[in-house]
């Protein structure tokens, strides 16, 4: 199948201040006539247009990533703030995907502009991820904080790093690229209280108090950056570690959404799940107290991001303080979805389906237009990178594989000429070692604890019994799935035989697998196509995913009738509305449709109990709880 052509950025409009501002002339109008002045890298910014005029100041450019915040579950609809400062202010990528659901893999991606099995970082922990990993490979070297802050800019962290830093043996590490360094240290800042931070390379104990809140904390060591008055251009990761488990709200936002619960869809507890893989079809239906687990652990989620909704509206104050605002990007996105409940799933992440892989992705700036949201092109993780080297006029390393978002971003939303056609999925187990953490020092003199490390999830792919963890060395690490997200469908190779194929357009919340009712050679090609892409390196890895899809079958079956599969009483997605919100004294109990197994087991129905999530019952502390 003939390759295309490298692909041609749209034609611009004429050069204006917010384009050279950006430093975007030189991508955004590659297809302008040849008359027109070549542009060329200067050494501190972004890329001149030749034109006489000095050459602007790079913009300031913030990045909050939050922690499993999901796109599917409603986690987006109760944040006002974030609602109010970036989606109506800019841009919504509606299918903006992460390549493996799990928090280091998909966080060294954003920091490399890689796909996991390029950087090799493949789980939270060693010896196939985790820092232990990072480490060795060397992979801190080249990263967007040493690119940026080598052009120039002073280059911010706060908040979660990657999972196991830091190392035992070095506590106060502040990796490269960093002019300036909040990281917590200790597993205890999931818990939001009681934690150490590594501030600037000494490492400070937070407490208990209410002001401790660890986004709370972040907020502020931001806030008061950008006000400090350094002239230089910033580039500000911001990480709270909300809503991970155990979702821990700030004391002022305990006890909001009483009512809340986990949306009720066809997906959740999936009525039948014959079609599904074999881990799959062994999950009994959900039974009432692991639903109430999961209905506590949404409220939980709801509240928690409520501090980040907070922590956004004050890094967007500095900067408006500052006289910066206008001219800044600001980008908000999460490592990864979760789920809860669908596909008779606990909680957790790290699956293929539309919860786990698709995240949210809001962006504003100047030359961004205010209230678009764009659904037409498939973007990604590993695109972060190289969109944010481009705003920053940085030219990205040859090892990066994603794609600058410029093109999409900017204009009159016209787009690029040629874009992807296929999103790589690709998921990894390691044994039951990937998820233990790393040994350091607690705050709490005497009891040995664990770095930041992710805790396991319930049916986390990771999981393997005793057998498995002595036979683990020297590396046990195995790939579990292989697929790819088009614009149309999902395609899962569950290793080494199981297919899954899904049709996002008639079946958005994939409850029937179609891999059965197509032709064999329809899913050959597919799983040719991801394996190509499984062994991509660099740019080879853009040329592949521009490839011609293969055609679908034309007969396609209809999708099944939520209404048909549904085994809960639909539940609306929670409002971010002063009802809403508002606290109970007792939250309400989940309630339960009559005949389904939240209200007990139904005739005929598998006697086996559901897994519960344990880090949120183990980690959540008394009297913050949701």
């Amino acid at each position: 199948m003939p390759i295309p052509a490298p692909h041609a950025r749209g034609r611009c409009r004429p050069p204006s201040a917010l384009c050279l501002a950006l430093g975007l002339l030189a991508a955004a109008c590659a297809a302008q006539s040849a008359a027109t002045p070549a542009a060329k890298p200067i050494a501190n910014g972004p890329l001149d247009s030749g034109a006489q005029s000095p050459s602007p100041r790079p913009p300031d450019i913030v990045l909050i990533m939050a922690d499993d915040l999901d796109q599917q579950l409603g986690g987006m609809d109760v944040l006002p703030k974030v609602d109010a400062l970036l989606r109506r202010e800019g841009l919504s990528l509606e299918r903006h995907y992460v390549s493996f659901p799990t928090c280091c893999p998909a966080r060294v991606s954003l920091l490399r502009g890689q796909y996991p099995h390029s950087h090799r970082v493949l789980t939270n922990a060693p010896p196939a991820g985790g820092y232990e990993k990072v480490l060795p490979l060397g992979l801190e070297s080249s990263t967007l904080g040493t690119w940026l802050q080598e052009a120039g800019y002073r280059t911010l962290y706060a908040g979660k790093y990657l999972n196991g830093y830091p190392l035992p043996s070095a506590p106060e590490r502040v990796p490269p690229g960093w002019s300036r360094w909040y990281a917590p240290v200790d597993e205890a800042a999931y818990g939001s209280f009681g934690y150490r931070m590594n501030e600037n390379g000494s490492l400070v104990a937070y407490g208990q108090a209410p002001e401790d809140h660890v986004t709370d904390v972040l907020a502020a060591k931001v806030a008061a950056d950008i006000r400090s008055g350094d002239p230089r251009p910033l580039f500000a990761v911001i990480a709270p570690f909300a809503p991970h488990a155990p979702a821990v709200p700030a004391p002022r936002h305990q006890g909001l959404f009483p009512e809340a619960r986990v949306p009720r869809t066809a997906s959740f507890d999936e009525a039948d799940v014959s079609d599904k893989p074999a881990r799959i079809q062994l999950l009994s239906p959900l039974f009432p107290e692991p639903v109430a687990t999961m209905d506590a652990e949404y409220r939980a989620r709801l509240q928690s991001l409520q501090a980040v909704d907070d922590l956004v509206a004050q890094v967007a104050a500095a900067l408006e303080e500052s006289g910066r605002l206008a001219d800044a990007v600001l980008i908000f996105s999460s490592d990864n979805g979760y789920h809860l409940g669908q596909h008779r799933l606990p909680a957790g992440k790290t699956t293929a389906y539309e919860e786990d892989i698709r995240i949210p992705f809001l962006i504003r700036g100047p030359g961004i237009k205010a209230g678009r949201r764009e659904a037409r092109w498939l973007t990604g993780m590993v695109d972060l990178a190289p969109t944010i080297a481009e705003l920053a006029g940085v030219k990205a390393p040859d090892f990066v594989e994603g794609r600058s978002l410029l093109p999409i971003l900017l204009g009159d939303g016209q787009g690029p000429a040629e874009w992807r056609r296929a999103f790589l999925l690709e998921g990894y187990a390691g044994g039951s070692r990937s998820q233990r953490g790393t040994p350091v020092v607690s705050p709490e003199a005497g009891r040995p604890g664990y770095g930041a490390i992710a805790p396991p999830d319930a049916f986390d792919l990771s999981v393997a019994g005793p057998a498995a963890t002595e036979q683990e060395n020297p590396n046990p690490t195995r790939e579990v799935y292989l697929g790819l997200r088009t614009a149309r469908f999902t395609f899962v190779l569950n290793l080494p035989a199981e297919y899954e194929l899904y049709d996002n357009d008639s079946d958005p919340q994939q409850l029937q697998n179609l891999a059965r009712q197509v032709p064999p050679a329809y899913l050959e090609a597919l799983r040719d196509w991801a394996a190509a892409l499984h062994a991509c390196r660099g740019a080879a890895c853009r040329d592949l995913e521009a490839r011609e899809l293969p055609a679908p079958p034309s007969d396609l079956p209809p999708p099944a009738s939520p209404q048909a599969t549904a085994r809960h009483d639909p539940t609306p997605t929670p409002a971010a509305s002063e009802s809403a919100r508002a606290p109970a004294t007792t939250p309400a109990a989940p309630t339960a449709a009559p005949g389904s197994p939240a209200a007990g087991p139904s005739p005929g129905a598998s006697a086996l109990p559901a897994r519960r999530h344990l880090p949120l019952l183990i980690q959540r502390r008394p009297g913050r709880a949701g």
